[in-house]
């Protein structure tokens, strides 16, 4: 217990009020209920005692501002404020009510009054308003009828208030099956816009499905239904027992404990647990360890809440829905001996069943796979599901009756549909798999993933699920057409199941994974070779994106190098359908068609060359004479001749014609034919190409070209994503960049002809880049990624190179002017964002075209790893 001397407030301010007298009674109050906070008082008392201070405070500035003289009138605390519950920063939300019409100094009087509460800096919501008008206004919108329904009387004519009771009390103001009906598919809404996730990395404490928000709209609808909006009528009314009522207050407890200490930090009301904020609210909750480990622990606390949050909320809804609905589903029927359907909620027919038979947890999941017009698990069942994970000793994998029952559950070809939701839902998974355990929550410090850990791997399942839909057959094409074909898509769903099961150990998360999903295969009677295909996926799932993204795919020897470790056909199918599932559950921005583009394109041709054979090397001069070949009869096509066509060629080189396509190679010649060379030339493609926008220029060959095109590009807000970067044998630029706006998209037909009129006037007037140092982004300035610069090895006379850097704005034309100031030249780069790292490929040459030496490779790396680390700390300070 708290001894009581803790709980002494300080002083309310002393009349007569002073505006300045208040503020340092706001001031005093912050700073007493950091304190009291700080030495563990509880913080029901804190939110409940906050409110009961401002009570006071508000109802002495009511009488200085000289309302007293107005008998009609009744000041109401409605919302949150009006439950008697303020956090440090939640609104304060007022209604003053009136019979029917205001006086002119009435109206004064409250104006006073409420310039009164802003000029202290309350963060007040105000209304003034008849009782008919709230009536009338809460019947069309069931947020302020909730409000109404939660309003306390403050100070003023009680009768007022008791008018407003009587109304809000009134069984046609919003009667209770309309209520219960508007609550619920205002929950459904809020959290759709969360996506229907409770574990985005940057959580709304209030918002988030599992929230605050769930626990009172359990409240509100107990407060309609029993007429008492105190969690206890819940156990008094028997929908829930004594231990899941002190469960879901315990829950209550710890989220209004991490929303107090995030308010104690915030400068004003916000309920989003952002990453610059989470440490501070982990340290202040008492949580320690080293770099992102208070952080972790807390997360992971965090979301197991909103787990058991979100399990009792949905058995109570169910409930309510029979209670008040009377939607007792009359349609029964068997399923097997111990689950029957319901509507459509499988049942147990059994009480003890999941805690006598642990085996049958994954039999209900194989009949519910195997009925698709089960869509959930009915409240009594949900219970006993809930008693039998809490009471399983040790873990369902070691008993080989659930070994079956799971590799069952594997093989069944819609396990990845509803069924795999349920058990990730409902932590099935993390009752069998002590692997899966460890991850529930994980977070993933970085701005590429958008959830933990196992949700990211949950929804890669459902992307592999949704393969073979109309939708997905219109967007990945090639991944419906390879899964259909794939013999064993159980290997592919468990590699799917592995692929970060290792992620929060120390050590390669791939290496580790790839132990573990082996053991797993053998352990549950897969043969050796399907446990290795497995284990080699789990090892390899990021081989394709990387070699798509950061390697030059259109080098035979990169092609080469990655199917010699595919090594066949079948490797190649599951990898690619893995890696795109991968890549599209990691947030809802990273997959684009540029990606698409890549990927595909790297699948063709190690498809080709594995059919060629890897002894077979590609024969260079008969691909560039295929080229040339298609190209020329585009261009005969046009009305052009050879000797016009061979006129334009002669000035290109053979690197050229390996790196575009004779569609690309074709738009080229049209233009360049006939085109001073004294001007400038940009073409911006009208359609889509490679996944984007194509823009070529040609231009007199300047040092600085590179850095002030992609200066002027990041001016104009496009995102560069590769660059092919040429010189003709009469030293001409023949550059080709695939760009794309912020939201992946290509260029718009609008917006292309200022981007090219901005290029062709920098061209013409050949101005070197100019470069400032900008803002980075709140999010960008919460991780630390040092620059790093490494050099690939390669047989040619180019140099290969990779940077990870902290992405910002200016990123490249910072590269660019590095390079220049060493005469260097980029002959091509894939430019890619993970999050908050760039991770971007240049190939580099020195002036004759030959590769750098290993002092000059070390010199440009010091270079590049200074200044990129010194702009980066400039940007932050």
């Amino acid at each position: 217990m708290v001894p009581n001397e803790l709980l002494v407030a300080p002083e309310l301010p002393t009349q007569p009020l002073s505006v300045a007298s208040c503020k340092n009674f706001l001031k005093a109050q912050q700073q007493w209920l950091e304190q009291q906070f700080h030495q563990h008082v509880a913080v029901t008392e804190l939110v409940r005692l906050r409110a009961r201070q401002i009570d006071t405070l508000i109802q002495q500035i009511w009488g200085h501002c000289g309302l007293g003289d107005y008998p009609e009138l009744a000041l109401i605390a409605v919302g949150g404020y009006g439950r008697g519950e303020l956090h440090p920063k939640s609104d304060i939300d007022i209604l003053v009510l009136f019979e029917s019409e205001l006086s002119e100094s009435a109206q004064q009087a409250i104006s006073a009054f409420i310039t009164w509460l802003w000029d202290i800096k309350l963060d007040v919501g105000q209304s003034v308003r008849t009782v008919s008008e709230c009536i009338d206004l809460g019947k069309q919108d069931i947020t302020i009828a909730t409000n109404l329904i939660e309003s306390r009387f403050l100070i003023g004519n009680p009768t007022r208030y008791q008018q407003l009771t009587t109304a809000v009390n009134d069984e046609q103001f919003w009667p209770i099956a309309d209520f219960f009906r508007a609550k619920q598919a205002e929950q459904q809404q809020r959290h759709i816009h969360y996506k229907n996730s409770a574990y985005s990395l940057e959580p709304d404490i209030k918002a988030n499905p599992g929230g605050l928000r769930d626990i009172q709209t359990i409240a509100w609808v107990a407060g309609k239904h029993f007429g008492s909006s105190d969690l206890k009528a819940l156990a008094e009314h028997q929908f829930l027992t004594e231990s899941e009522y002190q469960e879901l207050i315990d829950c209550r407890e710890f989220l209004w404990r991490v929303r107090f200490a995030l308010h104690l930090q915030l400068s004003k009301a916000d309920n989003r647990l952002l990453f610059d904020r989470q440490l501070t609210v982990a340290t202040t909750l008492g949580y320690e360890g080293e770099y992102n480990e208070p952080v972790e622990k807390l997360m992971k606390d965090f979301f197991k809440i909103i787990r058991r949050v979100s399990e009792l909320n949905e058995m109570l809804l169910q409930l309510f829905n029979e209670a008040i609905l009377g939607n007792t589903a009359m349609d029964v029927r068997q399923l097997n001996e111990n689950f029957i359907l319901r509507g459509s909620l499988i049942e147990t027919t059994h009480p003890n069943l999941f805690i006598d038979h642990p085996e049958q947890l994954l039999e209900m999941f194989l009949v519910i796979a195997s009925n698709d017009a089960i869509t959930g698990i009915y409240s009594s069942t949900l219970r006993q599901l809930r008693e039998a994970c809490r009471q399983q000793q040790g873990w369902l994998e070691d008993n080989e009756i659930c070994r079956k029952k799971f590799r069952q559950l594997m093989k069944h070809p819609n396990i990845s549909g509803q069924a795999i939701t349920l058990m990730h839902r409902y932590g099935i998974l993390a009752t069998y798999l002590k692997a899966w355990n460890q991850i529930v929550g994980q977070m993933q410090f970085d701005l590429f993933h958008a959830y933990t850990v196992d949700e990211h791997t949950h929804r890669l399942i459902k992307h592999i699920h949704q393969y073979p839909s109309p939708e997905y057959k219109r967007v990945y094409p090639l991944c419906s057409e390879i899964y259909g074909r794939l013999e064993r898509p159980d290997l592919l769903l468990i590699a799917a199941l592995f692929h970060d099961i290792a992620k929060g150990r120390r050590g390669d998360h791939s290496k580790l994974g790839a132990i573990d999903a082996e053991k797993f295969c053998l352990k549950h009677g897969f043969s050796r070779p399907s446990a290795r295909t497995v284990a080699w996926l789990v090892e390899n799932h990021l081989l394709m994106s990387i070699t798509a993204q950061r390697r030059d795919i259109y080098d035979p020897d990169e092609i080469g190098k990655f199917a010699k470790i595919v090594r066949d056909e079948r490797h190649l199918d599951m990898l690619f359908c893995l890696t795109v599932a991968d890549m599209c559950a990691t947030n809802d921005d990273v997959w684009n068609s540029w990606k698409g583009t890549l990927m595909r394109e790297l699948y063709q041709a190690t498809l080709k060359a594995l059919r060629r054979g890897l002894e077979n090397p590609v024969d260079l001069r008969g691909l560039v004479r295929e080229k040339q070949h298609n190209a020329m009869e585009l261009l005969l096509e046009r009305g052009f001749s050879d000797t016009q066509i061979q006129t334009i060629w002669k000035r290109f080189r053979v690197d050229y014609f390996l790196r575009h396509t004779p569609e690309q190679i074709a738009w080229h010649s049209e233009y360049l034919w006939g085109h001073s060379n004294n001007q400038p030339l940009v073409l911006i493609s009208r359609r889509p190409s490679r996944g984007g926008t194509e823009i070529f220029i040609h231009s007199k060959d300047i040092p600085h070209l590179f850095a002030s095109v992609a200066n002027e590009m990041e001016q104009k807000n496009l995102n560069i994503h590769d660059a092919q970067i040429m010189s003709s044998r009469d030293g001409y630029a023949l550059d080709t960049f695939i760009v794309l706006d912020p939201d992946g998209q290509p260029i718009t037909p609008e917006r292309q002809h200022r981007i090219k009129e901005s290029l062709m006037t920098m061209l013409h007037f050949a101005r070197p880049a100019v470069l400032e140092n900008r803002w980075l982004s709140r999010q960008a300035k919460q991780f630390s990624v040092r620059t790093h610069v490494e050099f690939l090895p390669t047989r040619g006379n180019r140099t290969l190179m990779e940077l990870v850097t902290l992405d910002r704005p200016g990123l490249l034309a910072s590269v660019g002017a590095v390079l220049q100031s060493l005469n260097y030249i980029i002959q091509g780069s894939k430019i890619t964002t993970i999050g908050e790292k760039a991770e971007d490929f240049f190939i580099i040459s020195k002036e004759d075209r030959t590769r750098l030496s290993e002092s000059e490779q070390q010199q440009l790396k010091t270079l590049l790893e200074q200044r990129l680390d010194q702009e980066v700390h400039a940007q932050i300070h």
